[in-house]
Parts: C-alpha cells; structure tokens; sequence
C-alpha cells in the first residue's frame, strides 16, 4: 500500500473507531444461489428451473430432487434455454434459468435481446462463474463484459452480490418482481458477512460504513475488499463511507450523489471490465448530478487468463491494496478539484 504523503491534511491522523464486519465462514456465491432457489421451490409454485448442462456447479441438485416435475435440462445448447424461458412464461411460470455467466450473456445475447428483453419476458437470467475468480478455465470463460451488456438491455434488471447471504436473499427477492433480471454470481468461496435475515431491495443501495473523507463504492466480490480497505484507511485517520450497491440497474443514484456530495471523492471497486460496468454507471451519475473526482478499480479493457482466483483478483489489480492506493490518490486529486 502507499503510504499517506505531505499533501493529505494533519487531521487525517487520529484513529477511526469503526464497526467490524465478520466473516462468518467462507461459502461460494454460486450455493446462496442454490440455496434460495431450493426455498423458492417450497414456497413459490410457479418457480421452474432451466439449466444448461451444469446443475452441479449451479447447485441447482437440490431444487430438482424436490421438484423434478419442474426442472428442464436443455444440454449445452444455451440459446433454446433462453427462447423455453420465454415462453414458459406466457403460461405463468418464473423460469430461472441457470449457466456460466459467459454463456448466459455473450453466447446468447440475440435471445435475451429479442425473446426477453424487447417482450419483456418474466424471466430470470441466473449467470455463475463470473469475472476472473472463475479461475483455471481461462479467458474464454472469464467474461468481464456481462455486466455492460445487460445493463444497457431497456427493462433489464441487473444484480451483482457479495457473498452467500445477499444472493440467496436475491434469488428470493427476484421471484416477486415482474420483468427480466440478470443475476450475477460466483465460484470460489469468499467472506460471508451480511446478516443472514437481511431484507434484499432491489436498486436499494447498502450503506456499510458512514464515512467523511472519501466514498467507496463496490459491488459482488469487491464489497468484502473494501471493507477491508476501509478498516485500514481507519487506522489513518481516513473516514472513508462505504457502499454496497448489488443492484447495478436500476441504479440507487440518490445514495451516490449524497455520498459524494458529503466525502467529495469517489472510488469505485468491481470485478468487472471499467468500460461498461458499474464505475462507468457511477460517473455517468455524478456527471449529470454533482461532478467530482473519481478512480476505478476494475479490469482495464483485457481478456484475462488461467490461474487460481487469488492469483489473477492481485494481477488484474482487485484488491484491498489497490483500493487503498486509489483512495489516497483521490484524496490528493479531491484538493485540486
């Protein structure tokens, strides 16, 4: 990390105290989301599930041994998935259709595009394995667009959580909203950390840290990073206010604008590539509302390659150091602005 120099003010000296986040035990995302769908089988009915030749790395096994009558597996042909999912939907059904993050977007846009997004189809898109920490398999399976491409879908509902809890809390919440969602998740196990009995709000941002100095805002596998990045700021005397925002769209942009309109800087944290993703719906924000000085954690317009997942989050630049380090940069630019 960089160390703080002349230009941060003497006040940034004394020691924050701060709320501590704990990790209850590390757990993929990717199970959250198994989770919530085995409880939307006991409690909702008309919830069907579709998958692409991947149950188990979906965790999507429980749900069908309870439900069997109500599971459809289409093989490793993801583009009729979509097109089924559609059309059940016209008889009532909420399909939630499952497979890597990769396939459910870029292999299959003209689908969702057409038979879900421009019919504004009730269906939920649910995408594992994404960004880098998908791992060893490598580029070709390590999208870091997906983002981009369903936030810019008109009527696209596109959610990116943190750990465990919040998606199995978003599985569940996205069976009660009407219209199509795009819901992203992971692979590797990762801190778990919000409350297990958290009431999820679609578009609602969470506010994790209230802080003066600088705002950070993070999304999926970057929020936990962030909290750490926080705890050490504090340790300097930076109060820095942490966001959690799970929904990319619709966008929470009234709890960005009065964060930044109170800290006056901004960092913004994803594994995801800067273009497209949520940096770029941040700055669009503050652009059109309260400019201000503004840095990026994410992947910069790369592919990205095999290795395990805390080899290439540290390559790519998706961590707590990084974070710090933009921080203080921006601190620095927030003087000039």
């Amino acid at each position: 990390m960089t160390e703080i120099n002349s230009v941060q003010t003497t006040e940034m000296t004394k020691k924050i105290r701060m709320k501590k986040y704990t990790d209850s035990g590390k757990v993929d995302t990717r199970s959250g989301f198994g989770a919530g769908l085995t409880e939307l089988g006991r409690s909702n009915p008309n919830v069907v599930a579709l998958c692409a030749d991947l149950v188990g790395s979906l965790k999507m096994q429980d749900f069908i041994d309870e439900n069997p009558d109500r599971f459809f597996q289409v093989g490793i042909a993801e583009a009729n998935m979509m097109g089924m999912a559609a059309g059940l939907t016209i008889g009532g059904k909420i399909p939630f259709a499952g497979t890597f993050a990769n396939f459910a977007t870029g292999r299959v846009y003209d689908q969702i595009r057409q038979s879900i997004a421009y019919s504004g189809k009730n269906v939920k898109i649910c995408a594992s394995h994404s960004g880098v920490t998908l791992g060893e398999d490598g580029a070709t399976h390590q999208i870091l667009e997906d983002i981009g491409l369903m936030k810019m879908l008109p009527g696209m509902t596109v959610i990116n959580t943190c750990d465990f809890n919040q998606t199995k809390a978003a599985t569940i919440a996205i069976a009660e909203h009407e219209g199509p969602v795009y819901l992203r998740f992971g692979r590797p196990k990762v801190a778990n950390f919000t409350p297990e009995d958290q009431k999820f709000e679609i578009g609602k941002a969470v506010n994790l840290y209230e802080g003066e100095d600088v705002t950070i805002i993070a999304t999926g596998h970057l929020v936990w990073e962030a909290i750490q990045a926080a705890e050490e700021l504090s340790e300097k005397g930076i109060s820095a206010e942490v966001i959690n925002i799970h929904t990319i769209k619709p966008l929470d942009e009234e709890a960005i604008i009065n964060s930044v309109k109170k800290t006056g800087c901004v960092v913004t944290a994803e594994e995801h590539n800067f273009l497209g993703g949520l940096g770029e719906s941040v700055a669009r924000t503050l652009a059109e509302n309260h400019p201000a000085p503004q840095e990026f954690v994410a992947t910069k317009d790369v592919f990205g390659e095999s290795g395990t997942p805390a080899q290439l989050m540290d390559k790519y630049g998706l961590n707590v150091n990084v974070i710090y380090d933009k921080v203080l940069k921006n601190l620095n630019r927030k003087k000039l602005f």
